[in-house]
């Protein structure tokens, strides 16, 4: 037996199955076939409008900023002047991500974009999150080319993209949203959950920024 079989045979053993349980087997079936809801928090429920304003009170509540942008043109500026407000480099790296790589970069002055996946040298980092959970004030981001996860964990400041109507409620809604787009069964190969900067209080319960990622995360709403 395998290092895998043996894992396996242990927990059925425990459980006092044996594997081959058709009832127990069409259970999963059906789930992994229906996606059915657990419980969903009475906050991540409501219009679009008060899911945007708890997606903000959330995120905030985290260390990270907002700003809110009327139009995806306006996407430039909106890097630009957050750069220069921090006083930080004026120089980004952001995927092929289709949104991202059409927008006009260049009416946004001195900013300088760069185009791949994160090298250590880069200190901003922008992405396009998907779909966000107002319920914690979570951006999902999927992993590829147009996204790579690098440029959520690599840089110093991590700049995330999100359209308003990405905003939904609750977990649930968010992985809806992914299937609808990517399709059953095809997700990207990494969704990453992203709330906040990186932070710990290991040490001496002293609160240290990015500790093991970016120390600065600014979302930029769109709509």
């Amino acid at each position: 037996m395998t290092a895998r079989e043996r894992m396996l045979a242990a927990i059925r053993t425990g459980l006092g199955v044996t594997g081959s349980d058709k009832i127990r087997a069409a259970t999963v079936s059906a789930r992994l076939e229906q996606h059915p809801s657990g419980t969903v928090p009475a906050r991540a429920k409501g219009s679009a409008k008060s899911q945007a304003a708890l997606f903000a009170d959330m995120l905030e509540g985290q260390a990270a900023t907002l700003d809110w942008i009327a139009r995806e043109e306006d996407v430039p500026d909106a890097v630009a002047g957050y750069l220069r407000d921090l006083n930080l480099a004026a120089r980004a790296r952001i995927g092929d991500d289709e949104m991202l790589s059409g927008l006009p970069w260049e009416q946004a002055g001195a900013l300088e974009i760069v185009s791949g996946p994160a090298e250590p040298s880069d200190t901003a980092g922008i992405t396009r999150a998907e779909v966000a959970a107002a319920e914690t004030g979570t951006l999902f981001l999927t992993s590829g080319p147009g996204n790579p996860t690098s440029l959520n964990f690599l840089p110093e400041t991590h700049i995330a993209v999100i359209r308003k109507s990405d905003i939904v409620g609750g977990y649930e809604d968010a992985w809806n949203r992914l299937r609808e787009r990517h399709g059953q069964g095809s997700l990207p190969r990494n969704v990453n959950l992203i709330s906040g900067p990186s932070r710990t209080a290991d040490i001496e319960q002293t609160m240290v920024m990015g500790a093991h990622g970016p120390r600065r995360l600014h979302v930029i709403v769109v709509g």
